[in-house]
């Protein structure tokens, strides 16, 4: 599941302006972090702009070169593109200073305030930390943020992104030295397996009912 061709529809809908809140401001944290990805969506960016001219129903505004002059006015000129711009921290400030909550020891979540159908969160292991084997109902989607960890299709390290669905069982776990921090979204609950699953299974279906 975790395909190139998925990351690029990801990245091209972001693009086209067609993924919800949380989407998007996953996929942008994926550029800001991937310069490989940030490539790709300015690809896509151009061939969708060329594509916007070509439409009849789009009349190009004919400007000359003192409009150019007068976008650069002072106050214009005031808001700049910042490549050190982060769209996460912009919204939540400092990660260090969150109020994390404990899920279990050495795992904790945070949950982002955007109103959405998908849940986004940031998830915060401590090293050696890892995560019961599990699928998911729908897809879910990780970013790392700081860190790596590994699972049983490799290793993730800062600016990588996994995309899961349900015919995917994994069992990540943080890396021993640095941990791992990751921005994450599930489109429905966790299914877990193995010794304790049917208590892990409950809790969630309990968890999903204060949501």
């Amino acid at each position: 599941m975790n395909t190139a061709a998925q990351k690029n529809e990801l990245i091209f809908g972001y693009s086209s302006g067609n993924l919800s809140e949380a989407k998007s401001l996953f996929v942008s944290m994926y550029l800001f972090l991937n310069s490989v990805a940030a490539k790709k969506a300015s690809i896509f960016d151009n061939i969708l702009a060329e594509n916007l001219v070509e439409l009849d129903e789009v009349a190009p505004k004919k400007i000359n070169y003192k409009d150019c002059i007068d976008a650069g006015s002072k106050e214009n000129l005031e808001y700049k593109i910042n490549k050190n711009y982060n769209p996460l921290t912009n919204l939540i400030g400092n990660i260090d200073k969150l109020q994390w909550k404990s899920i279990y020891k050495g795992f904790k979540e945070f949950n982002l305030p955007l109103k959405d159908s998908d849940t986004i969160k940031l998830i915060k292991m401590d090293p050696g930390t890892s995560v019961p084997l599990h699928s998911h109902n729908g897809k879910e989607y990780i970013l790392v943020i700081d860190g790596s960890f590994c699972d049983e299709y490799g290793e993730y390290k800062k600016g990588d992104m996994q995309i899961n669905d349900q015919n995917i069982k994994h069992h990540p776990s943080a890396s021993d030295s640095n941990g791992c921090v990751c921005l994450s979204i599930t489109e429905n609950d966790v299914v877990f397996f193995g010794k304790f699953a049917s208590i892990l299974n409950l809790f969630t279906f309990i968890k999903s009912f204060f949501k």
